[in-house]
Parts: structure tokens; sequence; C-alpha cells
């Protein structure tokens, strides 16, 4: 097992499994060393583990656990494109979209459920570029969506 996957292991976390996209696009897209990520949600066997707007339907703690959870399916976008987590060399940019009432501004705080969660699971390489961006609406009224720009070696 790999060292990525051992540390998943000591936090309790499982990879799921990497489903067919049901719309026209790919879940994952490498060029040379950089893997591009397509967003992810918050889903947990098919299902949204949240739904709605923050600072409306939910708290920033629950959009942090939804932040956390699309790293999780990342990382299994990541582990089924790659084979192996211990390829990463590095996150280097992560885009993060919040669904947030008007008059929210706290999408840092919600996002950063996803960036310590990196930094948890590869130490120093998962700390990474970033932006948070609060948005009107996402689709099927996901809390967070989220995309990864990442190195990998050979």
């Amino acid at each position: 097992m790999s060292i990525i996957e051992n540390r998943l292991k000591e936090l309790g976390v499982g990879l799921p499994a990497v489903g067919k996209p049901k719309f026209s696009y790919i879940p994952a897209s490498q060029t040379g060393s950089l893997l591009y990520l397509s967003g992810q949600d918050c889903r947990i066997d098919g299902v949204l583990m949240h739904e709605g707007k923050l600072g409306a339907e939910l708290t920033i703690e629950q959009g942090q656990a939804a932040a956390r959870q699309v790293i999780i399916n990342c990382l299994a976008v990541m582990k089924h494109h790659l084979g192996d987590l211990d390829r990463v060399v590095k996150i280097v940019k992560m885009l993060a979209f919040v669904n947030s009432a008007p008059g929210f501004a706290d999408q840092p705080y919600v996002v950063n459920g996803a960036s310590d969660f990196l930094i948890e699971v590869f130490g120093e390489q998962g700390r990474h570029a970033r932006s948070a961006i609060g948005t009107s609406d996402l689709p099927f009224h996901t809390p967070v969506e989220i995309e990864l720009i990442v190195e990998v070696r050979d």
C-alpha cells in the first residue's frame, strides 16, 4: 500500500469508486506532468451529503465538512487516473466555488475544510494556491464544487 493510502487509512478515510460522468466531460485530463481535475462535489454513494446555500440552509461547519468530502472525491479521481497517489508531487492550485446566500462572505472559511485536509494528507506538498469564490447556485444545489491542478510524476 502506498504512503498516501496508508495516511488515508490512518485518518479513517476510504476512497469511493469513481463512476462514469453523466455529462460531456472527463473527470481528469493530464498534459505533461500536470493533472487537471474536473469540478467535484460532496457526494457519498451518489447522494449529496449536504444540499443548499452557505449562510442560509448550511453553517460554515457543514460547508467545511462538504469541502472535505469533495477532496476525498478528488483523491478518488486522482487514484483512478494515476493508479497510485504517491505519484502526486504537489497540489498546485485549487479553484473552489461555494453556493452562497446573499451577503454570505465567509467562503475562505468554508474552503479551509478542503485545504486543511489536503495538507493533512500530503503535508507540505498539499499546500496550494487557491481561489474561493461565492456563487448564487451550483449544479444540483451542491454547497461546494472544487477543481484541482496537481503536479504528478511518471
